[in-house]
């Protein structure tokens, strides 16, 4: 497993930039094309609105003012050169505007903002037309791009030597930014898609961290189960052997004190057995409780009594705090019980010399408040985070007295949650920890 698991984060890693790299070359060839095909769109619908309006444009550029009757020029025949109407004479911007904006809907353009203008058919450089901010957009040199596109008469052929043509100028503001807009859907879908591949490596990634982290805690559960299991066998077998010794049998005391060994770590072994029981039940989640009423501080007094001696042995005491005005809570006895008993024990088993316990009580409308506070090591911030996961247990540096299989405060936390509490803890590393229960009242479970 150490092996291939970076192998496998390597190749996912790999596939996940190569598809990166694809879809950023996908998208700037995308950005092109669309480009292109948006140019082509705006000039068609330019050429149709153009070729609409020289349809129009007038074609009697000369009004002959002669006698009537007369089939041939007389002297006195004049020729009044007419100024030929221009697009202004004949529209108004809106009127272009109106339809430049149904010709762009033709080509599927319905959102483009545009701007345009008319040239004068004297000077290409004078505006006959424009819209209401053409010369403010037209200003922006850097973001946009103009079509311009001739407005040709239909009789040109007859006096393009006489008159320039008008031209449409069209003018898009914000062009790549508009082309981008016109991707919308695509570059949404293409972005959740990648997201959703990101966020599939990385749960995939931390799946992978998670088994192997949990692989490793359980070849540390099965490596402690097998030390605390082979102490207390060998234990026996040591005073096994002792009580076939003739002298041990003739020995009241001695055989006495032999099998007193073997009841000690037999029941020593079945606790073992029963807490690796406990966790199986706990993993299937047929987690079965007998509750009852019950008062919380005789049930902290009767649990504390089992401490005395192993307090005696570190100079250590149990301070109570027993406050709450309403200590009746809906529990199960026995597992309740044992979730005071682990706290406790944990407070002795992780300490040095001159432990104080302080166990508080206060109730509030809701419930029972339960604080077992300690001056022991403490933990540090990651032990704080992960003391309730099964099978993990605290590094205790060179403390190498501290025995068990890492399941007590899984089992707490299991136990509080089918009593409808809640459980916190606070610590200092080396100055100790506070774990603080809270407990529905009888009446409000």
């Amino acid at each position: 497993m150490k092996k291939v698991f970076p192998v496998i984060i390597v190749l996912i890693s790999l596939s996940l930039i190569g598809i990166i790299v694809i879809q950023v070359n996908w998208f700037k060839n995308q950005l092109v094309i669309q480009q292109e095909r948006f140019i082509e769109k705006v000039d068609k619908a330019g050429f149709n609105v153009s070729e609409e309006l020289s349809k129009q444009a007038s074609s009697n550029f000369f009004n002959f003012n002669k006698r009537p009757g007369l089939q041939t020029f007389p002297e006195n025949l004049s020729f009044n050169i007419i100024r030929p109407s221009t697009i202004s004479d004949r529209y108004t911007a809106a009127e272009i505007k109106e339809k430049l904006k149904k010709a762009f809907n033709k080509e599927g353009l319905d959102n483009v903002h545009f701007e345009f203008a008319v040239t004068s058919n004297a000077n290409s450089f004078e505006l006959e037309l424009q819209s209401e901010h053409f010369q403010q957009e037209s200003l922006d040199t850097t973001r946009f791009r103009t079509r311009v596109i001739p407005i040709i008469p239909e009789n040109a052929t007859d006096i393009e030597s006489v008159m320039p043509y008008e031209h449409l100028f069209i003018l898009i503001p914000d062009f790549k930014l508009q082309v981008w807009h016109s991707l919308g859907w695509m570059i949404v879908f293409s972005a959740l898609f990648t997201a959703i591949i990101i966020a599939a490596f990385f749960i995939t990634v931390k799946t992978l961290l998670n088994q192997k982290k949990m692989s490793e805690i359980k070849s540390d559960f099965i490596n402690n189960m097998t030390h605390e299991f082979k102490t207390p066998l060998a234990t026996i077998s040591l005073a096994v052997d002792a009580l076939r010794n003739d002298k041990v049998h003739s020995d009241k005391t001695k055989w006495q004190y032999f099998n007193n060994i073997i009841k000690e770590e037999n029941k020593r072994m079945n606790k073992h057995v029963e807490t690796i029981l406990q966790a199986a039940l706990m993993e299937k989640q047929e987690f079965k409780l007998n509750f009852v009423s019950l008062h919380l501080h005789e049930l902290i007094y009767n649990v504390t009594k089992n401490f005395q001696l192993q307090l005696q042995e570190k100079n250590s005491k149990i301070e109570y705090l027993l406050n709450a005005g309403n200590d009746v809570i809906e529990a199960d006895e026995v597992h309740f019980s044992n979730v005071i008993s682990n706290l406790i024990d944990n407070a002795i088993k992780y300490s040095k010399e001159n432990l104080t316990i302080k166990i508080i009580t206060h109730s509030t409308e809701k419930f029972v408040v339960l604080q077992i506070q300690d001056n022991g090591i403490g933990m540090s911030k990651e032990t704080v985070k992960r003391v309730f996961e099964k099978f993990y247990r605290a590094h205790t540096g060179n403390l190498h007295n501290v025995k068990g299989f890492g399941l007590g405060m899984s089992y707490v936390k299991s136990v509080i949650d089918e009593h409808k509490g809640k459980i916190k803890v606070e610590s200092v590393l080396g100055k100790g920890s506070t774990f603080t229960i809270e407990i529905p009242h009888a009446a409000n479970h």
